[in-house]
């Protein structure tokens, strides 16, 4: 079976694995520190004349996960009853799941039924003075179109939540997604572009944010303990600011994330070639459509390549067909409107109802070969052939 998303590990990683084995220390320390430095440098936050100023490390923090950065920084937000948190249907569980947690109500959001990024358009509708933040997904890795949703955010006083999970290192304007708003929430998990296993990033504007959240992920504690306590003199004693979860990485993970990092440009730009590669081929098919060009002002990670199936009949049978010949596909993400526990919640979704109903994710990752990618296109040429 051809996978849809697959991770490209080589000797590299292994290497790296062995040189933490070797330390006697398999727990968070330098290299975790390490990873977050490196990544740091590679995040640009504003372009000038003179080059490109990058994210400062101080913003950014490790994390097990995606969904736990998010869990996190909805915890972080306090918000009380009554608040409304607006996400875009099309979105991972995980998101809704962490406002569910909270105090705040989710208040769903559309789409353009064929990008299924959310616009300012789409917020407009469901904003209003009880909304406190939105949480952006750029889908497939192609970035929203940023600076009118900032500034309608701005003047309302609305909090922007980036979920990066599709575009690491997809780029607005010349800056990095999931550091352009007052949070960003990156997957380094076992079927992103980059992996660590599991593993996630936090980034917060404000680094007072970043330290709350430092303590909240590794159990509130205010101070460290064991060898990495150079203060006290009674290095096991401690103390806590509340009472926070565990929720850090570990330099196993770190050293695979410190190998992938150095790859992944060039994961991309495989990425890339494939994505154009389809578009050249399937857009000749007059009964599906692909997706739109990439803006001129962004540049993509190239996370999911979707397609749309005019006829509403020939979504599922193509996927059928597609798997029956050893080609796995999907439609990601299922509408949260469409989960029984979130259907509680209001929703007008026209635009999401039509891409869930339509639109279908194929195979994209660093590790195809030239043969399956020709495979792919060819086997859905045939399908045409039996419509």
């Amino acid at each position: 079976m051809i996978n849809i998303y697959q991770p490209q590990l080589g000797e590299e990683e292994l290497q790296a694995i062995k040189r933490v084995f070797k330390s006697n220390w398999i727990g968070r320390g330098k290299l975790e520190q390490q990873f977050k430095d490196d990544i740091a440098t590679n995040l640009r936050t504003e372009t000038t004349d003179y080059g490109y100023t990058c994210v400062k490390a101080d913003n950014l923090l490790t994390i097990n996960s995606c969904t736990e950065a998010l869990f996190q920084i909805l915890d972080l937000l306090n918000f009380k009853p009554g608040d409304e948190v607006v996400i875009p249907s099309v979105s991972f569980i995980g998101v809704a799941n962490a406002i569910e947690q909270t105090k705040a109500t989710i208040k769903f959001c559309d789409v353009n039924d064929h990008t299924l990024n959310v616009e300012l358009s789409h917020l407009e509708k469901v904003c209003n003075e009880n909304t406190k933040a939105v949480v952006l997904l750029h889908y497939a890795g192609v970035p929203c179109d940023l600076d009118p949703i900032i500034e309608f955010c701005k003047k309302n006083n609305i909090i922007i939540i980036e979920d990066n999970a599709n575009s690491p290192f997809s780029m607005y304007k010349g800056k990095n997604t999931g550091v352009i708003g007052d949070y960003g929430t990156w997957s380094f998990d076992s079927m992103k572009i980059m992996s660590m296993g599991d593993g996630g990033l936090i980034y917060a504007k404000d680094k007072s944010n970043v330290k709350k959240l430092n303590e909240n992920t590794y159990l509130g504690l205010l101070s460290s303990s064991g060898y990495s306590n150079r203060v006290d003199s009674k290095w096991w004693e401690y103390n806590i600011s509340g009472p926070g979860r565990r929720s850090v990485i570990n330099d196993i993970s770190a050293a695979i994330g410190l190998e992938q990092l150095k790859k992944v440009a060039k994961f991309i730009n495989k990425r890339k070639k494939i994505h154009q590669y389809y578009s050249k081929h399937l857009s000749k098919l007059s009964w599906l459509r692909i997706p739109l060009p990439i803006p001129s002002n962004c540049e993509s990670s190239y996370y999911m390549y979707h397609i749309q199936l005019i006829d509403n009949n020939d979504r599922d049978k193509l996927a059928s067909y597609l798997k029956e010949n050893g080609i796995y596909t999907t439609f990601r993400y299922y509408p949260l409107h469409w989960v029984e526990y979130y259907q509680k919640y209001s929703h007008d979704l026209p635009n999401t109802d039509y891409a869930a109903n339509h639109t279908l994710c194929i195979p994209i990752h660093q590790s195809l070969k030239k043969s399956e990618i020709k495979y792919i296109v060819n086997t859905i040429k045939e399908y045409g052939k039996t419509k």
